[in-house]
């Protein structure tokens, strides 16, 4: 037993590794690692390996992975999107259940029953692999935050759900209210327990004032114990509800600023990845292949229900009216991976099946197991596995940028970056602004844009762009000092409110606009252009215009008229920048390497000519 484990934990953390090295999903290294360690590869792990032990260590496993899940999980991020993510935990779970109850029923021919217990447990998405799918895609804030809070809350509702159908199937329950009525009480035990728990380690922590007692590591293991505690306690008064309470207190604890938080989360995350290393792969290795080759075409199809046509279904209908690109919610549709949840509960219920006692059903277990297994092996596969090919294909990964200023320009800024998918998030120090911005569908950090502290949590470490956007001008200017001296950012940009300041700004290497000299400038353009004007007030709606640089040695040497007429109908290179002169181009220009092109044209055809010229941007 000692090599064995040894052995998995080793696997697991050269899963964790490969998965950092290639940009995937671990999930997809450890369910092969599993597979190779079970009884279709080398035999050393088996059902009778770890025996009736499996479920205590299934079920710790579980605990400690929601919980950090959950800690993580804060109320800021779950106001980013919030009419979608409600949307997503309640409709989207339905229409999932549904759905694949239905698809299960009648395509494999199973008893009820089983279809709704198998479509139960496949709602749930999880933590475990939307969190290492955002980790390698870094899609706009709102929608990381919706995929995460769906994958958290329906692991626990799939988990309860599928708990209180499979003891209904063991009792013989017909009454669709009993269905409802055990769902309640398993969810309220759950609930209470986690309150309970974080009501009291939150105390402890901040009340019980020992000048000894709570040093970082004493801290990081109390809420460790804490989560073990509520989720083996809950799960004791009610079955399957300890997940509600491990979930409840993560979140509870991970937004009551508890000393060493940074520290918590990162030793949750250490623990996380060594549990959910180990469970997967033991669970991985228990996959009988026979049964999932005995589904047949049948099997498939119920895959490409669930993934193909259920979960777009339901993140369209759920995301309708949100700040959502179309490029986002397929996205969201192809990022619906499910995880440990549906694979640990499936296992558990799949061996009490087998046995002789009610609900006894060998025939229905070993559809349960090899249909949820199914499902997870290809969707880890294709959507995890390939989604960071996913958002390339579908332009999700955004430039990050900061606003500072949350008023009328940088409001009306953050709208026309958003409406051409960037990842905008806006720092405004007003409370009621910042409330008011939120509820206008953007992405508001409340706090003083002039605190180093708050440009990083707002995430300047990773921003491409800080825009200082204020209506005062020494606030600008000592965000732009910070912005400039404390981050790597690209590009810093400062409003200037009185031209008589601009000077102090340039002397630094700031980029500037000039309210005065903008505003002087645009109503020039509508006495003497005014249709090129209105057209340019109109960029990233109906046309666009967009600067590349040229870093692909291919297009070295070739002209510009090869080159435009290569590109997409509706777009040409209008200008060319070169050693900071710009030209309009002749056909017979030939372009030079670091030359900037600025190509114009409607606004899908400069999409497709960026990509184009530009593929691994």
């Amino acid at each position: 037993m000692l090599i064995i484990v040894a052995l998995i934990l080793a696997l697991g953390v050269t899963a964790q590794v490969l998965a950092d090295r290639f940009q995937v999903p671990s999930v997809l290294f450890l369910i092969l690692a599993g597979v190779a360690v079970g009884p279709k590869g080398i035999s050393l792990v088996t059902l009778d390996t770890f025996g009736d032990s499996l479920t205590t260590i299934v079920g710790i496993s579980v605990a400690i992975i929601v919980f950090e899940g959950a800690f993580h999980l804060k109320i800021a991020k779950l106001r980013e999107a919030p009419s979608a993510t409600i949307r997503l935990i309640t409709v989207g779970a339905i229409i999932s259940f549904g759905g694949t109850a239905l698809a299960v029923r009648y395509l494999l021919g199973v008893e009820w029953g089983i279809a709704a217990l198998i479509g139960a447990l496949l709602v749930a998405t999880g933590p475990t692999v939307i969190t290492p799918i955002l980790a390698v895609v870094p899609v706009r804030d709102r929608v990381a935050a919706a995929l995460e809070t769906e994958g958290i809350v329906n692991d626990v509702s799939a988990a309860i759900f599928a708990a209180v159908i499979f003891k209904l199937l063991a009792s013989q329950g017909t009454d669709p209210a009993d269905y409802l009525v055990e769902f309640v009480q398993r969810l309220s035990v759950g609930v209470f327990v986690g309150l309970v728990t974080a009501g009291v380690l939150w105390f402890l922590v901040v009340y019980v004032d020992s000048p000894s007692a709570w040093t970082p590591q004493n801290v990081r293991l109390m809420t460790l114990a804490g989560a073990i505690l509520a989720f083996s306690l809950a799960d004791v008064i009610a079955t399957e509800s300890g997940v509600a309470a491990v979930a409840t207190a993560g979140v509870l604890l991970g937004n009551l600023n508890l000393p060493y938080e940074e520290q918590i989360e990162e030793f949750k995350g250490d623990v996380t990845i060594v549990v959910l290393s180990f469970v997967f792969i033991a669970l991985a290795a228990l996959i009988e292949f026979d049964t999932l080759i005995d589904l047949g075409l049948s099997g498939l199809a119920v895959v490409a229900i669930v993934a193909l046509v259920l979960r777009p279904a339901l993140v369209f209908l759920s995301t309708a009216g949100a700040k959502f690109t179309r490029g986002e919610k397929l996205f969201m549709s192809f990022a619906g991976p499910r995880g440990i949840i549906p694979a640990s509960v499936a296992t558990l219920f799949a061996i009490q099946l087998q046995t002789p006692a009610p609900p006894s059903n060998p025939e229905g277990a070993n559809i349960l197991a090899g249909t949820v297994f199914l499902v997870i092996f290809l969707t880890v596969i294709f959507e995890g596995g390939f989604a960071r090919q996913i958002a390339e294909r579908l332009q999700v990964i955004p430039m990050r940028v900061l606003i500072i200023g949350g008023g009328r320009v940088g409001s009306e800024l953050s709208e026309r970056l958003e409406e051409r998918g960037e990842n905008v998030v806006i720092i405004e120090h007003d409370s009621d602004l910042a409330e008011t911005l939120r509820s206008d569908g953007f992405t508001v950090k409340e706090g003083d844009g002039t605190n180093t502290e708050c440009l990083r949590e707002a995430g300047a470490d990773n921003a491409k762009i800080i825009v200082a956007a204020t209506g005062d001008d020494d606030t600008n200017l000592l965000v732009t000092q910070l912005a400039d001296s404390k981050f790597d950012v690209r590009k810093v940009i400062t409003r200037v409110n009185d031209p008589e300041n601009r000077s102090a700004f340039e002397d630094l290497g700031i980029e500037t606009i000039s309210e005065t000299g903008s505003t002087a400038w645009a109503i020039d353009n509508l006495i003497e252009r005014p249709g090129l004007s209105r057209w340019m007030a109109e960029l990233g709606r109906s046309g666009d215009v967009q600067e590349i640089e040229v870093t692909d040695e291919g297009l070295v040497d070739e002209t510009i008229g090869d080159l435009n007429t290569t590109l997409p109908d509706g777009c040409i290179v209008a200008l060319v920048t070169r050693d900071d002169e710009n030209t309009v181009p002749d056909p017979q220009m030939r372009i030079q390497y670091g030359d900037r092109l600025t190509v114009l044209g409607q606004t899908e055809a400069v999409d497709g000519a960026i990509a184009q010229l530009h593929p691994h941007d």
